[in-house]
């Protein structure tokens, strides 16, 4: 498998079964309707586990644009292979979030509340503050950069991680940070899925929150930009 087929796959993937979580406790008369957060992240943390498996000694599961952008700063990916890299992530995350689509079909047409059914996609804050939602999303994905910089594993491939860790640190930073933004920590898995709910013929769903969207991008960016200064500073 190429690295970049195994980057669609497993963005697909990590995205299909993350967003099938927030699926599964969301929507209307699901098996899992009124779970709580903790499902959630568990579900997300399983994901991240799941396609870093599949993916690790093909790509180096790095399944997310901000983490081949911070191997590449801290120096541990060339920089020639992030923009194929980056679009397979991004056509990934659409394609798991279309999957999550077909598998729930039947609930988002019964689910009435739009919020909801946009929240399966993308993320939304708690409490709506630009600065404030920024900051947050810029620590979780610092937390998750700088975590992946000492978890890539070069017997596996460069820039590879091992799966238990990554998923481990997923589910603290889930469990810790998420509740401000629902911790999106990468455009693959926010704006990928975001763009997936603009395209896709919902019943009454509603706007995809663009004004938000660009948060979820910059703040892990930022994170993660952040994270990878440190760690080469540090070596």
């Amino acid at each position: 498998m190429s690295p970049y087929i195994a980057e669609f796959v497993g963005t697909a993937m990590l995205v299909l079964l993350g967003d099938g979580a927030v699926a599964n406790v969301l929507l209307a008369r699901t098996k899992g309707k009124g779970a709580d957060l903790i499902v959630i992240v568990m579900g997300w943390a399983m994901a991240v586990f799941v396609a870093v498996y599949i993916t690790a000694s093909f790509s180096g599961a790095h399944l997310n644009p901000v983490v081949t952008v911070a191997l590449a700063l801290a120096g541990k990916f060339p920089w020639s292979k992030v923009p194929g890299y980056v679009a397979a992530q991004m056509l990934g995350g659409m394609a798991g979030a279309l999957l999550v689509w077909l598998a729930y079909r039947q609930h988002f047409a019964k689910e009435a509340d739009p919020d909801v059914k946009l929240g399966v996609f993308c993320t939304a804050p708690a409490i709506r503050s630009v600065p404030h939602n920024f900051l947050t999303e810029m620590i979780c994905t610092f937390v998750l950069i700088l975590g992946v910089l000492y978890l890539a594993s070069p017997q596996v491939g460069l820039g590879a991680l091992d799966a238990l860790p990554v998923g481990l640190l997923v589910l603290g930073i889930g469990i810790s940070l998420g509740g401000p933004t629902g911790y999106a920590m990468s455009p693959a898995r926010d704006l990928s899925p975001r763009l997936v709910h603009a395209l896709l013929p919902i019943p009454g769903k509603r706007d995809s929150d663009w004004h938000y969207a660009w948060i979820p991008v910059l703040g892990p960016l930022a994170g993660g930009s952040m994270a990878a200064w440190i760690y080469m500073h540090a070596h």
